[in-house]
């Protein structure tokens, strides 16, 4: 039976972590529908839906220069465990029926806990730009 561990996890993150770089953010914008269609279809991977829909939202404004307030390291982190769901033949290949993204759910697991406190002030950034988005709105209508 296969069995991803924690240590195992967090090295897959490691070595996607390093290889990313600044155009790969692009390319994962590109393919959101695909990977949130595998994540939606993925079994383990469903679990991640809503904090998935979060990094690609962070990392949209992150490329759009809307939302810098986060480090290089946690960015590339995000963008490379999304880079790693989008590979089908990663440390277990998504071929395996039951078995091939359970590496995919431990990535994105260790990945959300490396950046959590990232992703938590980028939602609160996020909420109170809408509000403002809202009033300015209203103000002007």
């Amino acid at each position: 039976m296969a069995v991803i561990t924690q240590k195992h996890a967090r090295m897959a993150l490691d070595r996607e972590r390093r290889k990313v770089k600044q155009d790969d953010i692009e390319t994962l914008l590109e393919r959101q529908k695909k990977i949130e269609a595998k994540v939606r279809d993925g079994g383990k991977l469903n679990r991640f839906s809503t904090d998935i829909r979060l990094m690609f939202s962070l990392l949209r404004d992150y490329w759009n220069g809307r939302y810098r307030q986060i480090p290089w390291k946690s960015v590339a982190a995000i963008a490379g465990a999304l880079l790693y769901v989008l590979n089908p033949l990663d440390l277990i290949p998504d071929m395996l029926i039951g078995f091939g993204l359970l590496d995919d759910a431990g990535v994105v697991a260790v990945c959300l806990k490396l950046v959590e406190s990232d992703l938590h002030r980028y939602a609160a950034w996020k909420e109170l730009d809408a509000e403002n988005t809202a009033r300015t709105v209203s103000m002007g209508a």
